[in-house]
């Protein structure tokens, strides 16, 4: 139960008991005190009776007594009839005092019961209104159509494009639009139409939400962010309403930016759900393309969304007049990696040894939150070690522990095991060194990891590849199979430990062959059923777009490039059997070695690239 549906129940309960206490009391004054009409008789018989008062209702007969006794005591006695009390009393001498009947209050018998409801209802909704405005979006009970965007306005985005770093193409292109925001005129004038929509796309983590926050901030223009899951409810239609609020709340603030994260939560293709055309997520979808470009509206409001699954979304809300321009965000080059360093290192002070143009060099394929996490896990291991700086040390420890994991030093492993994960991992590096397009060597370990691997090779990818060749994926797969292949070569027997290894050597090598038409024999066709969408609706009774036959021969040509490579793989090892020995030595004593230790096993030339390179048969 939430903070706010507690303090509503606290509200309601303390209403009924000021209630039952009203009521309570009322009760308390009609009470007799145990005085009965037989007393009060005996009374007047003894001559005890002083004076006595008579009071009727406005409902006579009924009234009640005001009895003074001689004593000095007073009593009161309710009784039914005032009319025959009052003849009792004459009987004995007394001669009592009878009041008028009360008149009857219109205020408090028609317009005080109405004025008593009226503030209990003004004080529950007060109360409601006051908890929904307090608490967070989830619980507002009768907003459920309103627009959950979040607005910034422009003095208050910090954020600017300078900012934003490694990302020197893509600012360029969006520069237009923070023109057009701040002079529109310029483009009217040619008849220029400014994109109403810009669809940022590209792997999590390359700072598409941190471009759209800049564009904003440079523009100086109201901002107006929310998630694609926003929308979607329970109840039927109020993610069309929510999608009519804001695009209304927009065009009170325009010239504006409407972001959109994770997009695809609300635009994904329609007719792929397991409820047909009629979900709420479709009719959301159906909203979100009238207002984009429909018979209304929108001027000064740009639309900007990102997703990474650009391919599931709706081809509607991809054509021109909708999302106009699709800007892919993409991993950051070496240059623009030393620059998002940079951007990262200003608030940690880093020692003399740190080279932050050799640590973008060997971190090709990493994001800009990869790379703000590796320096923030250096910064983690500066100050655990009671630093005030980092240190270059700090930074190679983020490295393997963003890439492989943390280490488990204190796990307890058998001599035996340790052995064998000493040459599996020596079949790896050897691999990888003697290999032309994998490699070189960064790590070689036997600690535990925290993927539950026994140990690990990492490898240190010195260069960005825009794509990937037949014969480095080739090695890819020879790379991974020299773990089995050590084993088999040591031991005479396998383990499971290779399990990850085949998993990935099988996969690169299916993709080779009904993916990229890397096979000879299956030949230039693209076989692949894009099991990436796997999950999508129309996709559960999709039939396959080849025959028994092809799948029977897609199967064997993987399997002979594992043979091949299996077989190419396992001669190089036998050949470095020397190498393979003295490193599994080298981290049976250290456990753990680096890229000078490893390469100084190797005191002779290898063959040349094209002699090991394999091809296919």
């Amino acid at each position: 139960m939430s903070k706010n549906n507690k303090n509503f129940y606290l509200y309601f309960v303390i209403i009924i008991g000021l209630v039952f206490f009203t009521v309570w009391i009322g009760t308390l004054r009609v009470q007799n005190s145990g005085y009965t009409r037989g007393q009060f008789v005996q009374q007047l018989e003894n001559n005890e009776v002083a004076m006595v008062n008579i009071c009727p209702n406005r409902d006579t007969p009924t009234g009640s007594l005001e009895i003074t006794l001689k004593s000095g005591e007073e009593r009161t006695l309710y009784v039914t009839d005032v009319t025959e009390i009052e003849a009792l009393v004459r009987d004995y001498g007394l001669d009592p005092r009878v009041e008028s009947v009360p008149e009857e209050s219109w205020f408090l018998n028609s317009v005080f019961p109405i004025l008593i409801m009226v503030i209990a209802f003004v004080f529950l909704f007060v109360m409601m209104n006051a908890q929904n405005s307090g608490g967070n979006s989830n619980g507002k009970m009768m907003n459920f159509g309103r627009s959950r965007a979040r607005l910034t306005l422009g003095g208050e985005n910090t954020i600017k494009l300078d900012g934003v770093a490694g990302l020197k193409e893509e600012k360029e292109e969006l520069q237009e639009i923070v023109e057009f925001l701040k002079e529109p005129g310029k483009f009217t004038k040619v008849g220029a139409r400014i994109p109403k929509g810009i669809l940022l796309e590209g792997a999590p983590g390359t700072g598409k939400t941190l471009l759209a926050k800049a564009i904003a901030g440079e523009a100086n223009v109201p901002f107006f962010s929310i998630s694609g899951s926003d929308f979607v409810e329970m109840f039927v239609g109020v993610g069309a309403s929510r999608v009519r609020d804001m695009f209304a709340e927009a065009k009170r603030h325009s010239p504006c930016i409407i972001f959109i994260d994770e997009i695809d939560a609300v635009a994904r293709r329609r007719g792929t759900g397991m409820g047909g055309g009629h979900d709420e997520r479709e009719q959301t979808l159906n909203q979100l393309l009238v207002e984009m470009d429909g018979f209304g509206v929108n001027e000064g409001i740009i639309v900007m969304a990102a997703t990474n699954r650009v391919d599931i979304l709706d081809p509607a809300i991809l054509r021109p007049g909708r999302f106009d321009r699709k800007l892919t965000v993409a991993h950051p080059d070496v240059r623009g990696r030393e620059e998002i360093l940079k951007v990262h290192a200003e608030n940690k002070p880093l020692g003399d040894d740190v080279d932050l143009t050799q640590i973008a060099q060997t971190t090709a394929g990493f994001t800009g939150a990869d790379l703000e996490n590796l320096l923030n896990e250096a910064a983690i291991n500066a100050a655990m070690d009671e630093r005030v700086f980092v240190k270059q040390d700090d930074i190679k420890k983020a490295f393997v522990k963003v890439g492989i994991g943390t280490e488990k030093k204190s796990r307890i492993i058998s001599d035996k095991e340790k052995r064998i994960t000493a040459y599996h991992e020596a079949g790896h590096a050897i691999l990888f060194h003697v290999l032309p397009d994998v490699g070189p060597v960064y790590t070689v370990s036997i600690i535990p990891t925290g993927i539950g691997a026994a140990g690990y090779t990492m490898p240190l990818p010195e260069k960005d590849e825009a794509f990937t060749t037949k014969g480095k994926m080739l090695q890819d797969i020879m790379v991974s199979l020299g773990g089995r292949i050590a084993e088999e070569i040591i031991f005479d027997d396998v383990t499971t430990g290779a399990l990850s290894d085949i998993k990935k050597a099988t996969k690169v090598a299916r993709r080779m062959v009904t993916r990229y038409g890397m096979s000879e024999n299956i030949g230039i066709i693209n076989y692949d059923d894009d099991d990436d969408e796997v999950f999508i609706g129309r996709d559960l009774a999709h039939a396959k777009s080849h025959s028994e036959e092809i799948s029977g021969q897609i199967d064997r040509e993987v399997k002979a490039i594992i043979d091949e490579c299996y077989m190419k793989a396992k001669e190089i090892i036998m050949e470095q059997s020397s190498i393979l020995h003295k490193c599994a030595e080298l981290l049976l004593e250290k456990e753990k070695i680096g890229r000078d230790e490893f390469e100084a096993l190797f005191d002779k030339k290898y063959p040349q690239p094209e002699e090991i390179s394999p091809t296919m048969a």
